[in-house]
């Protein structure tokens, strides 16, 4: 115990010292706000909005309509015109139009199904529903007309819609899209630091055995006591990084705090900060993120310790054997984005379950309440399995680096790791 003890000092503070630990941990948070932010304003800006011209062959049609639709929504632009349609068809691009449009003759009261948008290009989906709803709202306001409704009451009538909010009778402060938000967040942020460090401590493993660090260690400390030395040692390294993120947090929001008098944007971003806060189990989540965190690590990172013992200096050769265990990862994403549809259902369920896709699945269930969505059994169950299963992969991959930190020259298989795994001592 005590030699594993000094594997784990060493790989926690020769990475917690490094240059690359500081940046990363004041850069992940940054670029991680960035993804979601920068991706949203990017295809915001980016769209394409369509300049479409317009034919009315039903009558009800007119400038003001359109010219009204135009000045409230500027996703795309229609031009109400008055040329033959054949004329248009030919010449709608020199007049430098994307597509057009031609109503054919309609009943008010029924409306037109399937107009088509002509055009010599293929558009994508967004493009043409934003076109799809600008031609709604024109004929919503051709409709008022026909009913006699005027502009005050037809806006009356398009504002007072009802929201619903989905509410859990056992903790009136839940709320479904915060949940979301932050069990989204939770889930890719396990995915990330498994991925990060997990390939890590293959790296590491696979830089000791080519330079022939290992021989000299495993004369002194058992192979299965040094594996898990450096996977516990760069756990740590990770929950150490995700303490500091934790302490920004809290730093940002009691400065925020401070200063809400100050600024009416500042009350607002800490109205909208405290709103998260009060609407989630902050302490349950913290620690449901650092257990799983911990544990899907330690899952997958045992693997990745054996993957790395078991080949030499050939990067692509790594690449390869750990695609399996990457593909595993990359696939609890997949059901973690179809869980969060409905977070009670049985693929959620099993998802959460399951000890190789239990860390990012059940990180994203929890934030929508236990044990309202999450019933305490379930929780235990997760949790108890995952240790479950750490266990074993890290006797399983014990067995596979025992062998593989000492082995020169081979290219290894699956097939071959697995037998060296139950082969007897």
């Amino acid at each position: 115990m005590k030699k594993t003890l000094l594997v784990i000092g060493r790989e926690y503070i020769t990475r917690v010292r490094k240059r690359t630990f500081i940046i990363s941990t004041i850069l992940f948070p940054l670029l991680y706000l960035g993804l979601i932010f920068g991706t949203g304003y990017i295809t915001e800006k980016t769209s394409r909005k369509l300049h479409v011209a317009l034919i009315d062959s039903s009558g009800y049609f007119n400038k003001a309509a359109v010219a009204q639709a135009n000045q409230q929504d500027s996703s795309s632009y229609i031009d109400y015109v008055t040329i033959n349609p054949d004329t248009l068809k030919k010449n709608y691009s020199s007049l430098g139009y994307d597509a057009y449009i031609v109503i054919p003759p309609i009943k008010w009261e029924e409306g037109a199904k399937n107009v088509a948008l002509k055009t010599d290009k293929t558009y994508g989906v967004v493009p043409v529903m934003k076109v799809e709803g600008k031609l709604n709202a024109i004929w919503s306001t051709i409709k008022s007309e026909k009913l006699g409704i005027d502009e005050n009451k037809r806006q009356i009538l398009n504002q007072s819609n009802i929201t619903v909010n989905a509410k859990n009778i056992n903790d009136e402060k839940s709320n479904a899209k915060i949940a979301s938000g932050i069990g989204y967040a939770c889930g890719f942020l396990i995915y990330f630091i498994m991925l990060i460090y997990g390939s890590q401590v293959m790296m590491g493993v696979m830089e000791e055995k080519t330079n022939r660090i290992a021989e000299v260690v495993v004369s002194s400390i058992r192979p299965f006591q040094l594996m898990l030395g450096k996977i516990i040692g760069i756990g740590l390294v990770a929950l150490t990084q995700f303490a500091l993120w934790i302490a920004f947090i809290f730093i940002i929001y009691n400065i925020t705090k401070a200063s809400g008098s100050a600024s009416n944007n500042v009350s607002g971003l800490v109205g909208s900060v405290q709103t998260v806060f009060t609407s989630i189990n902050v302490p349950l989540i913290i620690f449901c993120f650092a257990f799983y965190l911990l544990g899907g690590f330690f899952f997958y990172s045992s693997l990745y310790a054996a993957i790395g013992s078991a080949v030499n200096e050939d990067m692509r050769e790594a690449q390869s054997l750990a695609f399996p265990v990457t593909m595993l990862v990359i696939f609890s994403i997949i059901l973690m984005t179809s869980a969060m549809a409905d977070p009670t259902g049985p693929l959620a369920f099993w998802a959460s379950i399951i000890p190789f896709s239990s860390p990012i699945v059940m990180m994203a269930r929890i934030p929508f309440g236990v044990p309202g969505t999450v019933p305490w059994w379930q929780l235990g169950l997760s949790m108890a399995l995952l240790v479950l299963g750490f266990i074993l992969t890290t006797w399983f991959a014990g067995k596979i680096y025992r062998i593989g930190i000492l082995m020169y020259g081979k290219k290894p298989t699956w097939k071959e790791m697995i037998k060296w795994a139950f082969r007897k001592s």
